[in-house]
C-alpha cells in the first residue's frame, strides 16, 4: 500500500485532540507504532481510539516547556522500541492579544511552547536518527506564520520561526537521509474554531477559495505523506493545507 509505515516508530506531540489526535491515528493506521504525547494523561483517549481501530500506540505524559523531559523522551522511546523514525511536533498554544496590550509572559509562553520546544525535541531526536541514517521530522506551523494575523504577533512569530528552523535544519541533516518539513494548516475545523460564532465561521470560509474550513484529517493526510517513503525527495518544504487561503 502507499504510505506504508509498517515497522516505523513515530512520536506525535500535542496528541490529545484535534490535529494531533488525527495525525496519531493516521500514522498508526498506516502501520506505525505511535507514541502519543500530551500533558498529564490527556493522550489516553487517543491511544484508546487507535488501539480500538487495531493500531499500536502508547501514551506518554509530556509538558512541552519542561526541556529536560522533552530532551529525554526520544531516548526513552528508542530504549522501549529500538528506534525512532518519525517526529511530528504539533503541540502549540495561543495567547492572543494586540501587541500594545500583550504581556511579556504571554509572548514568552507561546514562543517557549510553539518554537523552543520543537528545537529541543528535534535536537534530541537527531541522535537516533543520525545513527539510523534516516528519519522524518515534521513541524506543524500555521498559515498565520505565513500571512500574519492581527492580535497574534506572538503566535505568528512562533509559527514563522518554525519555518526558518526547518529550512535550516533540513540543510544540516539531508546528507544523513533525514528529511525535515513543515505543514502549515489554514483554518481547520477543530474544537477551537467550533467555539467561534457561526457568522465569523462563514466570513472566514469566504476567504478560502475551496469554500470550506479544513478538517483534521486533511492535515493528518499531509503528515502521513511527509512521513512516508513516497516523500523521500522532499525536504525543507512548507506544505500548505489551507484550501487556497494563502498561496
Amino acid at each position: 500500500m502507499m504510505f506504508d509505515l509498517s515497522g516505523r516508530v513515530a512520536l506525535v506531540t500535542g496528541a490529545s485532540r484535534g490535529i494531533g489526535r488525527a495525525v496519531a491515528a493516521r500514522l498508526a493506521g498506516q502501520g506505525a507504532t505511535v507514541v502519543a504525547a500530551a500533558r498529564g494523561d490527556h493522550a489516553a483517549e487517543t491511544v484508546a481510539a487507535v488501539t480500538a481501530a487495531g493500531g499500536q500506540a502508547e501514551a506518554v505524559s509530556l509538558e512541552m516547556t519542561d526541556e529536560a523531559a522533552v530532551q529525554r523522551l526520544p531516548g526513552d522511546i528508542v530504549e522501549r522500541h529500538g528506534r525512532l523514525d518519525i517526529v511530528v511536533s504539533n503541540a502549540g498554544i495561543a495567547r492572543d492579544q494586540l501587541l500594545m496590550r500583550m504581556k511579556r509572559e504571554d509572548w514568552d509562553a507561546v514562543i517557549a511552547t510553539n518554537l523552543t520546544a520543537t528545537f529541543s525535541l528535534a535536537q534530541a531526536a537527531m541522535r537516533p536518527m543520525l545513527k539510523q541514517r534516516g528519519g522524518r521530522i515534521i513541524a506543524v506551523s500555521s498559515v498565520v506564520g505565513q500571512m500574519g494575523n492581527a492580535g497574534q504577533t506572538n503566535y505568528a512569530a512562533s509559527k514563522a520561526g518554525l519555518i526558518g528552523f526547518v529550512k535550516a535544519l533540513a540543510r544540516e541533516v539531508a546528507s544523513r537521509g533525514i528529511t525535515v518539513n513543515v505543514i502549515a494548516p489554514g483554518l481547520i475545523d477543530t474544537d477551537m474554531t467550533r467555539a467561534i460564532n457561526e457568522k465569523t465561521q462563514v466570513d472566514w470560509a469566504t476567504q478560502i477559495p475551496l469554500g470550506r474550513l479544513g478538517t483534521v484529517d486533511d492535515v493528518a493526510a499531509a503528515a502521513c505523506f511527509l512521513a512516508s517513503d513516497e516523500a523521500s525527495y522532499i525536504t525543507g518544504h512548507v506544505l500548505a493545507v489551507n484550501g487556497g487561503m494563502y498561496m
